[in-house]
């Protein structure tokens, strides 16, 4: 089944359904500090609270922590190493891959294509 989505981009649809990556820097979410929350590009759920981002210099915007129970994980080798996946349990969107040296609290990072997410202030 294609779970491709005619309004998003092409490139959208290439990072959420068909593996891709966006190129590091790239994104404006990057720079983003305003308080609020990032939703899923595709779906439009709630994933994570500004107040769990952080600059991690990895070139992509980064969280330490998801909104509960919003992300399904899985392994992929795609690098030829194993690395925890992550996507949106609402629509099944890929939106990057969590690793294990990111800040306390919780000691993870959540590396989020910018691409997969819009940012909605707080209001």
């Amino acid at each position: 089944m294609d779970k491709k989505n005619p309004n998003l981009t092409v490139e959208q649809n290439l990072v959420m359904f068909e593996d891709g990556t966006e190129p590091p820097g790239s994104s404006e979410l990057n720079n983003e500090k305003r308080d609020g929350f990032y939703h899923c590009a595709n779906c439009d759920v709630k994933l994570f609270s500004s107040n769990s981002k952080y600059e991690s210099g990895s070139g992509w915007p980064s969280f330490f922590q998801s909104l509960p129970d919003v992300f399904d994980t899985k392994t992929d080798h795609l690098l030829g190493y194993p690395r925890t996946e992550y996507h949106c349990k609402n629509c099944d969107a890929h939106h990057g891959h969590i690793f294990d040296d990111g800040p306390q609290p919780t000691g993870k990072r959540y590396c989020n294509n910018g691409i997969c997410l819009v940012f909605k202030k707080k209001s």
